[in-house]
């Protein structure tokens, strides 16, 4: 039986707006001997799985500054100071980068981005009848274009690497055991006042060349 390291000492070594680093000094319990560690702690992380009521899936493209390239995503963020609620964060999130917002939002999924030198989860929200109905809030350092998406294609895109994120793409497995009936079926409603007519009409499929592998 594999037992937890003693941690004996954790030296933080910067804060970098979007996580914190430390060392930990641990224990092994099997050796007695002692090692040094580096961890990231971050808030968690939600990930948007948006339906509109035709089965069209709200996408996005993005640049990415770690990779130097344009990755093709589903909405999300970090949750902000004094959110406690995943769900919540995936309809702010959701409104702020698309403009979308939904009826019924649930939670389908929760991963460990990387645990060898991670702390943080990232969630998977489900929103379903979606639409676009209000202006987007872009963060300064973001540039964002909507795409929707047939539900049905989702596979190709992972499948050919036009998705290539990975925690998007846990969070598309965990679609897809929903879709299954593998995950929870509850649901919460979204606040009312959130709901309106369209206002706005992303790039579909069919325009620019989307959804080429």
């Amino acid at each position: 039986m594999i037992r937890p390291w003693t941690r004996l000492q954790s030296i933080p070594l910067g804060d970098f707006k979007v996580f914190r680093l430390r060392k930990d000094l641990k224990r092994s319990p099997r050796t007695g001997r002692t090692h040094e560690f580096y961890v990231m702690d971050s808030v968690d992380w939600v990930n948007v799985v948006a339906l509109t009521p035709d089965r069209q899936v709200v996408l996005v493209e993005q640049y990415r500054h770690g990779t130097d390239s344009v990755e093709l995503e589903i909405p999300g963020g970090l949750m902000d100071p004094g959110e406690t609620d995943p769900v919540q964060t995936a309809v702010r999130e959701l409104r702020e980068e698309t403009g979308y917002t939904g009826v019924r939002a649930r939670l389908i999924g929760e991963v460990l981005p990387n645990p060898a030198i991670q702390s943080n989860r990232t969630y998977t929200v489900l929103v379903e009848d979606c639409r676009c109905t209000h202006p987007v809030q872009f963060d300064q350092g973001e540039d964002i274009v909507t795409r929707l998406m047939p539900m049905d294609e989702l596979p190709r895109l992972v499948a050919s690497g036009r998705i290539r994120h990975c925690v998007v793409v846990a969070a598309l497995y965990h679609f897809d055991l929903w879709q299954r009936g593998l995950k929870p079926t509850a649901a919460d409603p979204v606040r009312s006042d959130a709901q309106g007519p369209d206002r706005c009409t992303p790039t579909s499929s069919s325009e620019g060349g989307f959804g080429e592998g």
